[in-house]
């Protein structure tokens, strides 16, 4: 009982942290910076801030309702399987993993349903205000997910003798992305690399408990 709950509490310690530090910079970027500003850290790494109505990285699939639905429902059905594989003791790596993807999901939650109501429009020569009087500019769940880190590792052209391509600007690694995405996507690199042995194991498990459960209700 005193392994779960520690594991639980390094969970729950992961979950707020990621989430706060999240919602912090998102905030302070948002109050702080006109839309596309950009500041440069180093010549690979700028804090640019954007907006975008999508998934992750600014890809926009299906309508803004559908994806904050869908964000919504993914987050329920990992936090179940976050507390299944706490209650089984999973190693606590696996466990700080799955918290990662979890809180990366959430942090995007809440600027689609919450950000729309309580900040104003960002445009390139307006700020936004953090509850303005006049209201935000959109509804409930109608909120733009707010990005800001951008690799720019390699920005160069492609040689001139390049069939296509030549001459063409050429960007490594040009998504602009935030605090959440990078959560989501450590934790499944993580999980894939070191982790894959209790996919599987959790796979395999949930599905002889509900064989027996099936066993149960038929006897």
């Amino acid at each position: 009982m005193k392994k779960i709950l520690t594991k639980g509490r390094i969970s729950l310690l992961v979950i707020l942290s990621v989430l706060i530090i999240d919602q912090v910079i998102k905030v302070w970027v948002k109050t702080h910076m006109y839309w596309h500003d950009s500041i440069r850290i180093t010549d690979w790494f700028y804090i640019y801030f954007t907006e975008n109505n999508g998934i992750a990285f600014g890809m926009e699939i299906f309508g803004k309702l559908f994806l904050t639905s869908f964000r919504i429902l993914a987050v329920i059905v990992i936090a179940v399987y976050l507390y299944k594989i706490i209650k089984r003791n999973f190693k606590t790596g696996y466990i700080v993993c799955v918290s990662l993807i979890l809180t990366g999901a959430l942090g995007n939650i809440i600027d689609s349903v919450f950000y729309g109501v309580i900040f104003s429009e960002s445009t390139h020569s307006q700020i936004a205000a953090l509850m303005p009087e006049g209201g935000g500019y959109s509804t409930w769940f109608y909120g733009k997910v707010v990005d800001m880190f951008y690799f720019p590792i390699i920005d160069t052209h492609w040689p001139q003798w390049m069939p296509y391509v030549g001459g063409d600007h050429f960007i490594f690694f040009s998504p602009i992305f935030n605090f959440a995405d990078a959560a989501i996507s450590c934790g499944i690199i993580a999980l894939l690399l070191f982790y894959s042995k209790y996919l599987n194991d959790s796979h395999h498990s949930d599905k002889k408990e509900n064989k027996e459960e099936h066993e149960e209700v038929a006897g």
